[in-house]
Protein backbone atom coordinates (compact mmCIF):
# COMPACT_ATOMS: atom_id res chain seq x y z
CA UNK A 1 0.00 0.00 0.00
CA UNK A 2 2.99 2.71 1.11
CA UNK A 3 4.69 1.95 -2.71
CA UNK A 4 1.54 2.63 -4.24
CA UNK A 5 0.63 5.39 -2.26
CA UNK A 6 3.80 7.08 -3.18
CA UNK A 7 3.89 5.87 -7.21
CA UNK A 8 0.81 8.24 -7.25
CA UNK A 9 2.46 10.73 -5.02
CA UNK A 10 5.53 11.06 -7.68
CA UNK A 11 2.82 10.58 -10.69
CA UNK A 12 0.82 13.72 -9.22
CA UNK A 13 3.69 15.76 -8.55
CA UNK A 14 4.82 18.49 -10.99
CA UNK A 15 8.18 19.91 -10.34
CA UNK A 16 8.76 23.61 -11.80
CA UNK A 17 12.46 24.59 -12.32
CA UNK A 18 13.39 28.02 -12.35
CA UNK A 19 15.00 29.90 -14.86
CA UNK A 20 18.27 31.29 -13.52
CA UNK A 21 20.89 34.03 -13.76
CA UNK A 22 23.09 32.40 -16.48
CA UNK A 23 21.39 29.80 -17.60
CA UNK A 24 20.67 29.76 -21.36
CA UNK A 25 17.23 29.82 -22.57
CA UNK A 26 15.64 28.37 -25.68
CA UNK A 27 13.92 30.27 -28.02
CA UNK A 28 10.19 30.67 -27.09
CA UNK A 29 6.89 32.00 -29.41
CA UNK A 30 3.56 32.82 -28.49
CA UNK A 31 0.59 34.82 -30.30
CA UNK A 32 1.06 38.32 -29.45
CA UNK A 33 -1.68 41.23 -29.24
CA UNK A 34 -2.61 41.33 -32.88
CA UNK A 35 -2.74 37.37 -33.58
CA UNK A 36 0.41 37.05 -35.00
CA UNK A 37 3.08 34.44 -34.16
CA UNK A 38 5.73 36.23 -32.54
CA UNK A 39 9.50 34.54 -32.12
CA UNK A 40 12.03 35.35 -29.72
CA UNK A 41 14.41 34.76 -31.84
CA UNK A 42 13.66 37.24 -34.20
CA UNK A 43 14.49 39.87 -32.08
CA UNK A 44 16.75 42.08 -33.38
CA UNK A 45 17.63 43.53 -29.75
CA UNK A 46 21.03 43.23 -28.02
CA UNK A 47 18.81 42.31 -25.19
CA UNK A 48 15.53 40.96 -24.23
CA UNK A 49 13.11 41.98 -21.10
CA UNK A 50 10.52 39.17 -20.27
CA UNK A 51 8.23 40.18 -17.95
CA UNK A 52 5.43 38.08 -16.64
CA UNK A 53 2.34 39.51 -15.11
CA UNK A 54 -0.91 38.22 -13.52
CA UNK A 55 -3.70 40.15 -15.91
CA UNK A 56 -4.11 42.85 -17.92
CA UNK A 57 -6.17 45.95 -16.79
CA UNK A 58 -5.84 45.38 -13.01
CA UNK A 59 -3.97 47.55 -11.06
CA UNK A 60 -0.79 46.81 -10.90
CA UNK A 61 -0.11 45.41 -14.12
CA UNK A 62 -1.23 48.18 -15.35
CA UNK A 63 0.88 50.50 -13.52
CA UNK A 64 3.86 48.13 -14.74
CA UNK A 65 2.68 48.14 -18.29
CA UNK A 66 2.39 52.04 -18.47
CA UNK A 67 5.99 52.30 -16.61
CA UNK A 68 7.29 50.24 -19.70
CA UNK A 69 5.58 52.18 -21.98
CA UNK A 70 6.61 55.46 -21.03
CA UNK A 71 10.53 54.28 -20.83
CA UNK A 72 10.03 52.72 -24.06
CA UNK A 73 12.68 55.23 -25.90
CA UNK A 74 15.10 54.48 -22.63
CA UNK A 75 14.85 50.60 -23.25
CA UNK A 76 15.59 51.53 -27.14
CA UNK A 77 18.59 53.66 -26.24
CA UNK A 78 20.07 50.99 -24.80
CA UNK A 79 19.24 48.01 -27.56
CA UNK A 80 16.60 46.61 -25.48
CA UNK A 81 13.57 44.99 -26.51
CA UNK A 82 10.43 44.80 -23.78
CA UNK A 83 7.90 42.04 -24.43
CA UNK A 84 5.02 41.16 -21.64
CA UNK A 85 3.83 37.99 -20.71
CA UNK A 86 0.43 36.81 -19.28
CA UNK A 87 -2.10 34.54 -19.44
CA UNK A 88 -4.63 36.61 -21.23
CA UNK A 89 -6.69 36.03 -24.17
CA UNK A 90 -5.47 37.85 -27.28
CA UNK A 91 -9.15 39.48 -27.02
CA UNK A 92 -7.79 40.98 -23.56
CA UNK A 93 -4.41 42.06 -24.91
CA UNK A 94 -5.84 44.14 -27.35
CA UNK A 95 -8.41 46.02 -25.02
CA UNK A 96 -4.86 46.61 -22.53
CA UNK A 97 -3.16 47.65 -25.33
CA UNK A 98 -5.55 50.29 -26.83
CA UNK A 99 -7.23 51.95 -23.32
CA UNK A 100 -3.65 52.33 -22.05
CA UNK A 101 -1.84 53.09 -25.12
CA UNK A 102 0.88 50.38 -25.05
CA UNK A 103 3.83 50.63 -27.22
CA UNK A 104 5.34 46.97 -26.72
CA UNK A 105 4.67 43.68 -27.50
CA UNK A 106 2.41 41.59 -25.62
CA UNK A 107 2.17 37.99 -25.73
CA UNK A 108 -1.05 35.54 -24.97
CA UNK A 109 0.32 32.38 -22.82
CA UNK A 110 -3.35 31.09 -21.79
CA UNK A 111 -1.94 27.69 -20.99
CA UNK A 112 1.28 28.76 -19.16
CA UNK A 113 4.00 27.02 -21.75
CA UNK A 114 6.03 30.46 -22.03
CA UNK A 115 5.87 30.85 -18.37
CA UNK A 116 6.56 26.96 -17.83
CA UNK A 117 9.43 27.38 -19.87
CA UNK A 118 10.67 30.09 -17.49
CA UNK A 119 9.83 28.53 -14.13
CA UNK A 120 7.47 30.81 -13.53
CA UNK A 121 4.93 29.74 -11.37
CA UNK A 122 1.42 29.66 -12.65
CA UNK A 123 -2.44 29.11 -10.80
CA UNK A 124 -5.87 29.14 -12.33
CA UNK A 125 -7.21 31.90 -14.77
CA UNK A 126 -10.39 33.62 -14.38
CA UNK A 127 -11.80 36.73 -15.95
CA UNK A 128 -12.46 39.93 -14.38
CA UNK A 129 -14.86 42.49 -16.01
CA UNK A 130 -14.20 46.00 -16.58
CA UNK A 131 -16.10 49.24 -17.86
CA UNK A 132 -14.32 50.78 -20.63
CA UNK A 133 -15.79 53.91 -22.79
CA UNK A 134 -19.49 52.78 -20.90
CA UNK A 135 -19.18 49.42 -21.32
CA UNK A 136 -18.44 46.19 -19.50
CA UNK A 137 -16.03 44.17 -21.08
CA UNK A 138 -15.68 40.41 -20.05
CA UNK A 139 -11.44 39.74 -20.12
CA UNK A 140 -10.30 36.27 -19.97
CA UNK A 141 -7.33 34.41 -19.44
CA UNK A 142 -6.33 30.62 -19.05
CA UNK A 143 -3.98 31.03 -16.47
CA UNK A 144 -2.55 33.28 -13.37
CA UNK A 145 1.20 33.89 -13.75
CA UNK A 146 3.46 35.25 -10.92
CA UNK A 147 5.17 39.01 -11.14
CA UNK A 148 8.33 37.75 -12.53
CA UNK A 149 10.76 39.87 -14.94
CA UNK A 150 14.08 38.74 -17.22
CA UNK A 151 16.35 39.80 -19.60
CA UNK A 152 18.09 37.75 -21.48
CA UNK A 153 21.11 38.62 -23.94
CA UNK A 154 21.37 38.02 -27.44
CA UNK A 155 22.92 34.56 -27.06
CA UNK A 156 19.84 33.51 -24.89
CA UNK A 157 21.95 34.00 -21.57
CA UNK A 158 19.94 34.81 -18.52
CA UNK A 159 21.65 38.02 -17.03
CA UNK A 160 19.16 39.01 -14.86
CA UNK A 161 16.18 38.02 -12.99
CA UNK A 162 13.53 39.35 -10.47
CA UNK A 163 10.99 37.14 -8.79
CA UNK A 164 9.26 39.63 -5.93
CA UNK A 165 8.59 42.22 -8.67
CA UNK A 166 7.37 45.41 -7.50
CA UNK A 167 5.07 46.59 -10.33
CA UNK A 168 5.59 50.60 -9.97
CA UNK A 169 9.31 50.52 -9.76
CA UNK A 170 10.39 47.36 -11.89
CA UNK A 171 10.94 49.17 -15.65
CA UNK A 172 13.56 51.87 -13.73
CA UNK A 173 14.68 48.89 -11.92
CA UNK A 174 15.41 47.16 -14.97
CA UNK A 175 16.79 50.18 -16.70
CA UNK A 176 19.34 51.12 -14.37
CA UNK A 177 20.68 47.20 -14.81
CA UNK A 178 20.98 47.64 -18.22
CA UNK A 179 22.51 50.61 -18.01
CA UNK A 180 25.33 49.00 -15.77
CA UNK A 181 25.72 46.02 -18.65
Amino acid sequence: MENKLLLILLLTVTVVFAANLGDSISPFSAQDDTGALWHSDSSQADYLVVYFYPAAMTFGCTKQACSYRDTKDEFADLKAEVVGVSGDEIAALQVFRQVHNLNFTLLSDPKGKIAEHFGVPISDGGEITQKINGENIILKRGVTTKRWTYIIDKSGLIIYKDDGVNPLADAKKVLKELKEK
